[in-house]
C-alpha cells in the first residue's frame, strides 16, 4: 500500500508536508472530492526553496537539529531489501519527490485544483481505530521513514510521517524555525490535524520517533500531556557529541553577538548505519538537509536538558531504544531520563552494535520486533493514565517543593551566593523601579506582575535603570510575558469559536491582578460583560481606576473577591461563557484550594463555553526564586509549586461539572496547553 501525501497548516501559516497510509477502516466521508496523490506535474511546487547551501560553515555542528524532509528513501524490509512496491506511481521515483530536472519540490506550495481537492477530502477512523505518528531523525524527512510501516507490518495500523519544518517539502528556511517552542508546537498541532482530519481519538495514537525526532516528542509529552496510547525513542539526541572542545559554548557565544547562521553537520552516512543500501540513499538524497541554525542547534540542547532533569513529569508509557555503538550521541542522558521517567509502563533496550540510525540499520528487524511487541501489547491493553491529582501530597513535585523550602547549609557557597543576592536587592531597592515594588507587595504580587507587563525600565539615574533593566529581562519574567501574549491567542481562539455559534461574549476572570494583561487581550472584541476578580483591594483599586482609564465603565467591572472560596461564586453559575485563570495556581502547595478554585470557575461558564487556564510546568530559577524572593504572603519566601499538565489537567477534569467529566477526560487540548472547553461537547 503507497503513502498518500497532503499538508497542514499550521497556526503561525505554515504549511507542514506529511504522507499517510491508511487502514481499512478508515473511509473517505466525502469521495466526491476526488482524492489525489501527488506526483509528477502535480507535485507541490519548490522553485521558491534555496538550495539549502550553510552561510557559515564548521565541523562542530550536531545531527540535533531536526528532521530535514530530504528526497524520500524508497521503503526497506525487515531484512533491508528493496520493496518497490511502497513506491507510488509505480516506483519511477516519485517517492523521492524529485522533479525532471532534478530540483528538490518542495516548499512554497501553490494552491493547484489537484492540492485543493486532497485538502477538501474528510475521513472517519472506525471508533476503536489506531495509528501511529512517525517523526524523522536529523537532516531526514518523511520519505526516510515509511520503511517503518513495513518494519511495524500491521496493516490494521495508519500510518502518518511528516517533514519537520524547514526540512524536506515542508515550509520554512532550510534547517531553521523560529524555535523550538515552535517546532514542539507544530508537533501538537500536526497530532491535532490527525485527529481532526482523519478521526482518530488521541489515545488510539502510538507515536515513533528517531533522534532529533524524538528530542522533540519527549519535549511534546512534557509540555502537553498529550493522552496519547505509548511513545517509542530510538536513539534520542540528548546530547551530541560534538568532538571540537567547547563548540556549544563557542556556538553560543557567537549567537549572542551576531545573531543566528548556520553550521554544516559533521554527521556522514557511514556513521549512522551499516546498511549500504540505507547509506547511498542518505548520500544522494536531495532533501537531505546539511546544514543547521544554530538558534535550533543550542534550542535543542536545552529542550533536551529541560526534559532530561524533568522526566518524572512523562507519565505517557515509553519504549526507549539505545543504539549501543552510537557515534552522534551520548548515552548516559538517555539512561538518565529512563529511569527519571514518570511513566508506570516503561521499557528500555540497548542493541549492541547499532548506529545512531536505529530503526534504518541493517539489522533493524531486532529494533522493530521489540517496537512491535511494545506497541501490540499498548494497543490491546485499556488505555490507562497515571494518577496525579495527589501530586501536592506525594511524588517528585511534592519533594521538589519540599526541597526548596529546606535551609541550605549556613557557611554553604550555594546558600552564601542567595544571601548576598538577597541582601543586595533589599539594598538597591528604594530606587529601583521594579525591586522596590517587589519588597514592598511581593515578587508574586499583581502588582509586580503588572510592572513586569508594562515592561518599562524605571530606577533614580541610568545606573538603577540599567538594573531595573536586567531585573526585567529575567528569563521568568520574559516568560510572563510571553505568557501574557498565549493568553490573548487562547481568547481570540475561544472568541471566535463562540461568535462562529452565536453565542454571547462574556468574560470572568478570577484572580486578575491590576487586570492588565486580561484587558489587553479582550481589546478589539465586543464583550457584552467583563468581570474581573481579585482578593487584594490594591489589585481591586488599581483595576478599578484601569477600566476608567480605558472607558469600560459600561462593559467592566472590578470585584474583590477570594478564588480558593466557594461562597464567593454563589449568583455566578452559568453566567459567562469564558473563563480566565493565571497564574495562580503555582503560588500555593495544596491541590484542595485548587479544586475550590476549579469547582468555582467551572461552575461560572455556562455549558459551551470555554475555561483558560495556565500553570508553571517548568521554570529554571525555581530555587533561586525560593531563596531570594520574597511573596505577597507577609514577606515569606516565595516558594513556587509546580504542577504540571498532566496534573492540572486531571484536576481539571475532576473539578468540571460531574455531568460533563467523563467528555472532559477526553477532550482535545490544542494550540495552547492553557486552553480548554468547559462544556466538552462544545
Amino acid at each position: 500500500m503507497e503513502f498518500k501525501e497532503s499538508y497542514f497548516i499550521t497556526s503561525d501559516g505554515a504549511r507542514i508536508f506529511y504522507r499517510y497510509r491508511l487502514a481499512a477502516d478508515v473511509a473517505c466521508e466525502n469521495p466526491g472530492a476526488g482524492e489525489v496523490n501527488f506526483g509528477k506535474d502535480d507535485k507541490f511546487d519548490g522553485s521558491n526553496l534555496s538550495a539549502g547551501v550553510a552561510n557559515e560553515t564548521s565541523n562542530s555542528t550536531s545531527e540535533q537539529t531536526g528532521g530535514a524532509d530530504k528526497n524520500a528513501e524508497p521503503g526497506f524490509g525487515g531484512e533491508g531489501k528493496f520493496e518497490e512496491q511502497n513506491l507510488p506511481n509505480g516506483g519511477e521515483n516519485s517517492d523521492s519527490n524529485l522533479n525532471e530536472t532534478g530540483k528538490c519540490a518542495a516548499s512554497n506550495l501553490s494552491e493547484t485544483p489537484s492540492e485543493n481537492a486532497e485538502q477538501n477530502l474528510k475521513f472517519k477512523a472506525a471508533p476503536n481505530a489506531k495509528a501511529v505518528a512517525i517523526f524523522h531523525r536529523g537532516h531526514e524527512h518523511s520519505g526516510r521513514t515509511t520503511h517503518v510501516a513495513d518494519g511495524l507490518a500491521d496493516e490494521s495500523l495508519s500510518y502518518f510521517a511528516w517533514d519537520q519544518r524547514g526540512h524536506g517539502r515542508s515550509e520554512g528556511e532550510r534547517g531553521d524555525a523560529p524555535s523550538i517552542g515552535r517546532l514542539i508546537a507544530d508537533v501538537d498541532e500536526f497530532v491535532a490535524h490527525i485527529e481532526q482530519r482523519f478521526g482518530f481519538e488521541t489515545q488510539n495514537l502510538a507515536v515513533i520517533a528517531q533522534s532529533v525526532g524524538a528530542v522533540l516528542v519527549s519535549a511534546w509529552l512534557h509540555d502537553y500531556a498529550p493522552r496519547v496510547r505509548c511513545a517509542v525513542l530510538a536513539s534520542p539526541a540528548f546530547s551530541v557529541k560534538l568532538y571540537v572542545p567547547f563548540a556549544r559554548a563557542g556556538l553560543k557565544a557567537i549567537y549572542n553577538a551576531r545573531g543566528n547562521f548556520f553550521v554544516n553537520s559533521y554527521v556522514k552516512a557511514h556513521y549512522l548505519t551499516h546498511d549500504k543500501q540505507r547509506q547511498a540513499s542518505y548520500d544522494a538524497d536531495s532533501l537531505i538537509t546539511r546544514a543547521i541554525s544554530v538558534r535550533i542547534l543550542l534550542g535543542l540542547y536545552e529542550a533536551a536538558q529541560r526534559v532530561v532533569s524533568d522526566a518524572a513529569a512523562i507519565t505517557t508509557p515509553t519504549l526507549l531504544l539505545i543504539s549501543g555503538d552510537d557515534w552522534v550521541v551520548e548515552h548516559a542522558p538517555q539512561h538518565e531520563f529512563y529511569n527519571a521517567l514518570g511513566a508506570r509502563v516503561k521499557r528500555r533496550e540497548v542493541l549492541e552494535g547499532f548506529y545512531h540510525d536505529t530503526l534504518g540499520e541493517s539489522e533493524r528487524e531486532r529494533a522493530f520486533e521489540i517496537v512491535r511487541e511494545f506497541v501490540g501489547e499498548r494497543f490491546r491493553a485499556p488505555f490507562s493514565e497515571v494518577d496525579c491529582t495527589h501530586a501536592d501530597e506525594y511524588g517528585f513535585s511534592r519533594e521538589e517543593a519540599d526541597r526548596l523550602a529546606t535551609p541550605l547549609p549556613r557557611f554553604s557557597p550555594k546558600n552564601l551566593r542567595f544571601k548576598f543576592q538577597r541582601i543586595f536587592m533589599q539594598a538597591v531597592s528604594p530606587w529601583v523601579g521594579g525591586l522596590k515594588i517587589g519588597e514592598n507587595t511581593g515578587y508574586d504580587s499583581g502588582s509586580t506582575l503588572d510592572y513586569v507587563y508594562r515592561n518599562e525600565p524605571q530606577g533614580a539615574n541610568k545606573f538603577f535603570k540599567f538594573i531595573d533593566k536586567f531585573y526585567l529581562n529575567a528569563i521568568g519574567w520574559r516568560g510572563i510575558r510571553e505568557r501574557k501574549r498565549n493568553i490573548k491567542l487562547a481568547i481570540d481562539q475561544a472568541v471566535a469559536k463562540l461568535q462562529e455559534r452565536g453565542e454571547s461574549l462574556r468574560l470572568l476572570d478570577i484572580a486578575s491582578g491590576h487586570g492588565r494583561y486580561i484587558l489587553d487581550a479582550a481589546q478589539g472584541h465586543k464583550f457584552e460583560r467583563i468581570t474581573l476578580r481579585d482578593y487584594s483591594d490594591i489589585n481591586v483599586k488599581a483595576g478599578s481606576e484601569m477600566i476608567k482609564e480605558r472607558g469600560l465603565q459600561d462593559v467592566a467591572s472590578f470585584t474583590q473577591a477570594n478564588a480558593f472560596e466557594a461562597a464567593s461564586y454563589e449568583g455566578l453559575q452559568d453566567a459567562y461563557t469564558l473563563g480566565v485563570v493565571s497564574g495562580l495556581f503555582e503560588l500555593f502547595p495544596g491541590n484542595s484550594v485548587v479544586r475550590t478554585a476549579l469547582q468555582g470557575f467551572a461552575s461560572s461558564v455556562k455549558s459551551g463555553g470555554y475555561l483558560i487556564y495556565t500553570n508553571q510546568p517548568w521554570h529554571p530559577q525555581l530555587e533561586m526564586i525560593a531563596r531570594a524572593l520574597s511573596s505577597h504572603r507577609q514577606g515569606a519566601a516565595w516558594i513556587m509549586r509546580r504542577r504540571f499538565l498532566r496534573c492540572l489537567k486531571s484536576l481539571v477534569a475532576q473539578c468540571v461539572r460531574p455531568s460533563y467529566q467523563e467528555k472532559a477526560q477526553t477532550a482535545p487540548t490544542r494550540r495552547l496547553a492553557c486552553m480548554r472547553p468547559a462544556n466538552p461537547r462544545s
